[in-house]
């Protein structure tokens, strides 16, 4: 496999080509207000070292060797720089014409800010974190709407989770190899530093690297490319954090053909959105650049971002009614502080090394080298002896008192009810009905952690604590390395080729944090039979303390290494291309525990997974004219499935998961776009399907028929899985007049389960899975955010560098994730009459239990403005102020269904009194919000 990597990369790239002929392009730069030339201002070709300035008189002339669509880049000090893409052929003199640029005044820097404000809240494991932040660098009307509008929402574009899309960061893949997805937290707050970047949309062509379906975003931190000059400023918000000091300085090349750049900011709120959260985030980065001659020059630039977020509770409707839409169940008072058991803490440095060969115009080679370690932690409470200082345990709550009610007292009236003897049934009743009474009392006077309670708990067992804060802790190191090429064969084709590397350790394992009163805390598993309770059967009746390693303690390795060409065809109307991927994969556990479960799998290497991957993707691009445009993309490949999803239970054995295969992708899209001066629409059909998809899910549940009757946490795993996702983007603008502009978007998706997958259950008392057939998942819809999202915007932008926007967004057809176990024959039978169905169950009534929950649609308001002032000094004063949610609207971002009832029985026994006992969680959106920014740019 590695041969076949040389021979794809090196059958196309041994040598570099000399293009026979040129390009020359030809215009003039004047600023938008006065339409003055502006001098010196920088136009570039981004695939080239092309460049050149304008003169006095704000013209320019540039010559290239490049063909085909590229994009032509112009800057100026304190303009906000603009890009277009060109179409080139050979031997074209094409006039631009004049060009207008925009003083920088607060649409994209401060929106590019605002929309950093909901990374962050989203749940670590959706698949939909960033989303917004991959698009803040578009102008696209429907790529617009979903960064700004529909980013609070959990949106995804075309219903994709992130880990389809890839993100480079100075040509080095970003996504974490344990689960597919980018972590932003890496360079959160660096925005400044962050503006030089590249989106490609779903599977379309690009420079860098195969790419994936939900996209491709490349980001470099070049000094010289970044924006002449230093900017100070300040930021408030009420969502996740609020406050945001920022500053950054870029040298541009001086004339010792040196560049720098340095950009840092903090976050902070004692107090943030959801009550009892917190925020505390640090950013730096620093870059330094030396251009060795004409074709040579490296770059260094090192990542510093450490944060830490404290979390919100996903919570069912009856927590919701009794304390309200703010209640958070992971915080409680601790001497007059509000204390959060659950945060995550991310502090990951990353050093990279550039190397720019820019051999002439018709060919250039990047090669990037990275190296980026650090941990990442999330934390908990952990507790023995049934113990659960949860406030939402089960028994904590009304409905757990009304499920023990016999159900024919719910047929009854009160009047009835009270008519009827004193007799067994109902002084039961009444207790019951007593008991939910004095508990939802309880739940709605506290209903939060009790820190004291905990505290006199771990007191009483003579030094013994039996609950203590831990943290899922993972230390990673990682060796990245691309190189990338791009050159000009021919009059008609271009050649792109890359090469990416990756290999990487982790280390996992619980770490002891906070004892809570306690001196120690006994390494076992009180919840297993005593033979089976150690962690480690090489260390029997461990204690451990502070800041020791516990439960569980194994290394992850990984390789990735990805070979890619691009060849794109280039003639007077028509734009092919295509491209080829192959991958190698593999990954290995190495475990540092001899579970005594797995006493033979468990400590030591596991066998090396290993995964051959090959992919091809391609499209064409018909100008009908310069107005109109066709287009149309294709891909197909499989991909090895994460880390995370290769192994049954990383935390306990080695096993592999049974029968696991690669998944396979296909994706189809067709586009057409208008563009005119004051008219802009593209509409785009699109087709994604995803066949053998692997699933595993954690949780607790009862009813397996497993020798535990006090129920299981399980590993629940998922294997051929398919996925559709089919749908229609719309994007509109027009510009009304030179100061107001209309602009509207729709999205509209389908996405659903294709097929039913089978489902095996693995269990830390079970030595091997227990296999419970298919779950009927076909046709079920996927929880991937609202399916349906529509947009319209009305912006006004004044001359003297003022302007307001005012929009409208309706999402609806957002569904909660449903409970696959509730969907095998194993939930239908009765326990009772070895394994029948239960006889009065029907088709109707199993259908209304297992009807997918679609959430309310909902609609959003958003308000933005903002203000730019140009100083005597030249130097530019920005403030920009957003109130996003208007009207207050309370909304329901996502949920999922519980599954701890395994058994119809169950369900329908803990599901009265008007909330179900584990009824389905939910997660809220911000109510009425706001975010503030004042900045200056000199």
């Amino acid at each position: 496999m590695r041969k076949q990597f040389l021979l794809l990369f090196l059958a196309h790239c041994s040598t570099f080509a000399q293009a026979q002929y040129r390009v020359e392009l030809k215009g003039k730069i004047v600023d938008t207000r006065f339409h003055r030339p502006l001098q010196e201002a920088l136009v570039r070709i981004r695939e080239t070292a092309s460049y050149t300035l304008t003169d006095a008189a704000g013209l320019f002339t540039l010559s290239t060797q490049i063909q085909g669509n590229c994009t032509l880049e112009i800057s100026y000090p304190s303009s906000i720089t603009q890009q277009f893409t060109l179409s080139l052929y050979p031997d074209q003199l094409l006039d631009l014409g004049t060009l207008t640029l925009e003083k920088e005044d607060t649409t994209l820097v401060a929106q590019s800010e605002f929309i950093h404000l909901t990374e962050d809240e989203l749940e670590d494991d959706t698949g939909v974190q960033g989303t917004a932040l991959v698009l803040q660098a578009t102008k696209d009307p429907f790529q617009q709407a979903v960064a700004y509008a529909w980013s609070s929402s959990f949106y995804r574009m075309r219903g994709l989770d992130n880990a389809y899309g890839t993100i480079l960061l100075n040509g080095l893949v970003m996504n974490k190899i344990q689960n597919g997805r980018p972590q932003w937290s890496n360079w959160g707050g660096l925005n400044d530093a962050m503006r030089n970047q590249v989106y490609f949309t779903g599977s379309t062509p690009n420079a860098f690297t195969f790419g994936g379906l939900a996209g491709t975003q490349a980001i470099t931190t070049r000094p010289s490319l970044m924006r002449k000059g230093k900017r100070l400023g300040i930021s408030a918000s009420n969502t996740s954090y609020q406050w945001r000091p920022f500053g950054s300085y870029a040298s541009g090349l001086n004339k010792n053909n040196w560049a720098y750049a340095i950009s840092g900011s903090y976050r902070a709120a004692k107090q943030a959105y959801w009550t009892g959260t917190n925020y505390d985030a640090l950013s730096f980065l620093i870059g330094v650049e030396k251009k060795l001659n004409d074709q040579h020059s490296l770059s260094i630039s090192a990542i510093y971002a450490k944060n830490k977020r404290t979390k919100n509770s996903a919570n069912t409707q009856e927590q919701t009614a009794l304390k309200g839409i703010q209640y958070n169940a992971y915080w409680g008072w601790q001497q007059g502080e509000k204390r959060n058991a659950r945060y995550k803490a991310v502090e990951e440095p990353l050093v990279m090394l550039t190397h720019y060969w820019n051999k002439n115009e018709s060919n250039t080679l990047t090669t990037t080298v990275g190296y980026q370690w650090g941990h990442t932690a999330d934390s908990r409470l952990d507790y023995q002896d049934n113990l659960n200082p949860d406030p939402t345990y089960y028994r904590n709550l009304p409905s757990y008192y009304l499920s023990q009610i016999v159900p024919i007292y719910w047929s009854l009236t009160p009047e009835a009810f009270d008519a009827l003897p004193q007799d067994a049934f109902k002084e039961s009743t009444q207790a019951s009905l007593h008991q939910a009474s004095l508990a939802r009392t309880a739940f709605q006077s506290n209903g939060q952690l009790d820190w004291t309670s905990i505290y006199k708990t771990n007191q009483s067992f003579g030094g013994q604590s039996k609950i203590i804060l831990y943290e899922d802790r993972q230390e990673n190191q990682t060796l990245s390395a691309s190189t990338s090429l791009h050159s000009v064969l021919t009059n008609h084709l271009t050649l792109n080729a890359g090469i990416h590397y990756r290999q990487g350790q982790t280390t996992n394992f619980k770490k002891a944090i906070d004892l809570l009163g306690g001196s120690f805390y006994k390494d076992i598993d009180t919840f297993q039979d005593e033979e089976f309770r150690d962690s480690d059967l090489r260390n029997p009746n461990r204690e451990i303390r502070v800041g020791d390693a516990y439960g569980y303690n194994y290394r992850n390795q990984a390789i990735e290494a990805e070979a890619f060409t691009l060849f794109t065809f280039h003639y007077n109307h028509w734009h092919f291309y295509l491209a080829e991927s192959l991958k190698y994969t593999t990954y290995q556990r190495e475990g540092q525990y001899q579970n005594p479960v797995f006493a033979t799998t468990s400590f030591g290497k596991s066998e090396l997974a290993i995964f051959n991957s090959m992919g091809m993707k391609g499209g064409f691009t018909y100008y009908l004219s310069g107005k109109h445009i066709l287009s149309g993309h294709f891909a197909f490949y499989n991909q090895a499935p994460t880390l995370q999803n290769t192994f049954a239970n990383l935390r306990v054995n080695n096993n592999l998961i049974q029968n696991l295969k690669q998944e396979n992708l296909f994706h189809f899209d067709v586009n057409y776009n208008l563009r005119n001066p004051k008219f802009q629409m593209k509409i785009t059909s699109y087709l994604t399907q995803i066949k053998n998809s692997t699933q595993l899910n954690f949780y607790y549940t009862e009813g397996l028929g497993l020798d535990d009757s006090k129920g299981n946490l399980i590993s629940e795993v998922l294997t051929n899985l398919d996925k559709r996702h089919i749908g229609i983007e719309l994007g509109i603008a027009y510009q009304i007049s030179p100061t107001l502009k209309v602009s509207s978007a729709a999205g509209l998706n389908q996405s659903f389960y294709l097929s039913n997958p089978n489902l095996h259950v693995y269990a830390n008392h079970l030595s091997r899975p227990l296999d419970y057939g298919q779950a009927q998942l076909a046709h079920y819809r996927l929880a991937n955010g609202p399916q349906t999202a529509l947009y319209l915007g009305l912006e006004y932008r004044d001359p003297s560098f003022w302007f307001v926007n005012l929009n409208l967004s309706y999402l609806a057809d957002a569904f909660v994730q449903v409970a696959p176990l509730k969907r095998t024959q194993h939930f239908v039978m009765d326990p009772d009459k070895m394994g029948q169905p239960y006889e009065d169950l029907t088709a109707k009534e199993l259908k209304q239990v297992l009807q997918q929950e679609k959430l309310p649609t909902f609609t959003l308001v958003a308000l933005q403005g903002g203000k730019s002032w140009r100083l005597l000094n030249r130097s530019i004063l920005g403030f920009f102020a957003s109130i996003q949610n208007v009207f207050n609207t309370v909304y329901r971002t996502g949920g999922f269904e519980q599954a701890r009832n395994a058994t119809y029985a169950q369900e329908i026994a803990r599901s009265q009194g008007g909330h179900p006992l584990f009824g389905n969680k939910y997660w809220y959106g911000y109510g009425r919000n706001f975010f503030i920014q004042l900045y200056y740019n000199f």
